[in-house]
This record gives structure tokens, sequence and C-alpha cells, in this order.
């Protein structure tokens, strides 16, 4: 097993259709998605990964596809204690009954958080999406989940927008940006000042470091360390099968090193957040 001791906040189950992504031919270009919860816990091993949260897996505009995996992600955390889930939810208008039907599950066991994107469709501004954003932070608050929440830069899913929803909720509900805005202008806008003006302003508001430029953990270490705030609320996350578990593993090593700062992103963050 390798030597790595890291808690994993944030990977996906499940295969989804082939799609022709931007025109092309159809393709599935996630080829390490897992289909069964004995070979998500089979790559947990060959990792050395002992606890990891498990988000349904989406990507493809068929919205019923991932609700469909919400059992998936439920069966999995029921299977044994090193898996935490999340369900997924959508801001979109359209699905709103099914929505309320994987809202329904928010209290079972193993469940932590409630996971929704823009990348397919509705915006933070959009106020066809207000009604479902609302049930859905309201059920995060009711069950003391986190909202994990896409990030990357532009249109709906850039952190201009994303970050309504820090503005709006994060009083009071727990708010994982993941990929710590995904790209160079996310990246920038968030370690030149915002997310710590959000956590010098109290909000709840935690990221992690999957699909981050090479650049963007090192500057975030450093600005922590300057700051002497914002070391609780970075976590690892590899985004398996969308990101790359070794090579997210390794940026985040030479970013941190192997002290205090590195214990509390790749172990205590994560026990603190999801207990």
């Amino acid at each position: 097993m390798p030597p790595t001791n890291a808690l994993d906040a944030h990977r996906h189950i499940g295969v989804l259709p082939a799609f022709g992504f931007y025109g092309g031919p159809p393709v599935n270009p996630d080829i390490s998605a897992r289909k069964t919860v004995a070979d998500l816990i089979a790559d947990l091993d060959a990792e050395g990964t002992e606890q990891a949260i498990i988000l349904p897996n989406y990507g493809v505009p068929m919205p019923e596809v991932s609700f469909g995996l919400n059992h998936l992600a439920l069966e999995a955390a029921a299977k044994t204690d090193r898996i935490r889930c999340g369900l997924w939810v959508s801001p979109r208008p359209q699905d709103a009954s099914m929505t309320d039907e994987a809202l329904a599950l928010a209290g079972e066991s193993g469940v932590v958080a409630l996971k929704t994107s823009f990348l397919l469709g509705g915006s933070a501004s959009d106020p066809e999406c207000a009604e479902s954003l609302d049930k859905i932070f309201a059920a995060a608050l009711a069950h003391d989940l986190v909202v994990h929440v896409h990030t990357s830069p532009g249109a709906a899913s850039d952190i201009d927008q994303v970050g309504l929803l820090v503005d709006r909720y994060a009083d009071d509900v727990k708010i994982h940006l993941v990929h710590f805005g995904g790209g160079m202008s996310g990246h920038i806008k968030l370690i030149n000042s915002r997310f710590f003006d959000w956590i010098e302003a109290g909000k709840k508001v935690y990221s992690d470091t999957s699909w981050a430029i090479g650049f963007a953990p090192r500057w975030l270490a450093a600005e922590i360390e300057r700051r002497q705030i914002g070391y609780d609320r970075i976590l690892f996350a590899s985004d398996e099968p969308w990101g790359d578990h070794a090579g997210e593993l390794a940026r985040l090593q030479a970013a941190v090193g192997d002290g205090e700062l590195a214990r509390m992103m790749l172990r205590d963050n994560f026990t603190t957040l999801y207990g």
C-alpha cells in the first residue's frame, strides 16, 4: 500500500453514458469511473486512502443519470465506515421533483453533503433557480450537511457567480467550493483576497486544490502562513475519476511540505468537517 495518509474530501462513483462532448463523437473520458462499490474500495486500498467522501458522478446533460446514482453513493456509505457520501441535487427548476426526492434522503445514515453544479444549467443569480437553491440550503442546515459546489472560470460556475451562494447562505451553512475556482482567474480572485475576506466575515467556507494550476497551491499555502487564517479551511480532494489522485496529492504535498499545515489539509480538516 502506498505510504499516503491523505483523506479524500471529494470523489465520484458511477459510470455515465457515452456523450458527444463539444460536438464530437460519444466518448467516456472519465475512464477510471467505477460502477460498483467493490471497485471503488479497491481503488481506495490501492491508493492507501483511509477515508473518502463519495458523490454521484455527473457531467452529461442527463440529470436523471446522476440522480439515479444517489442510491449507489448511499450503498457505498453503508458498506464501510471508511466512506461517507453526498447526494446529487440540482438548482434547475425543471429538476425540482428529482431534487425533492434526493433531499428526502438527506437524513440517511452516512450522508454528510449535498453536491450541486451549474455546469448543466441554471445559475446562482437566476431567479428561476432561487426556490430550489433555498430548499437545498435549508436541507443542509436542517441536517448539518456541507454543500459542495463546482467552480470553474467563466459562465455560471465562475466564482463571481458561485460566490453569491457564499454571500447568501454561508453565514449558516458550510459551503465547499470544489476546485478552488478551478483555473487562473478563480485562483487569483480567491487567493488575492476573496477567500480570506469571507473567512474574516465569519462565512463557513471551505475548498480544495483539485484541478488547481501549479502556482495556486504554493501561493495559497504562502498566503495562509502570512495571514495566519484559512489553515483550517482547505482539504485534499482527488475528484476521481475526473481528477488524478496521485497528481493531486503530489501537487498539494509539494506546496505544503510535511509539517502542521500539511497534516491539517491532508487529514485534520477532513476529520473536523465530516466528523
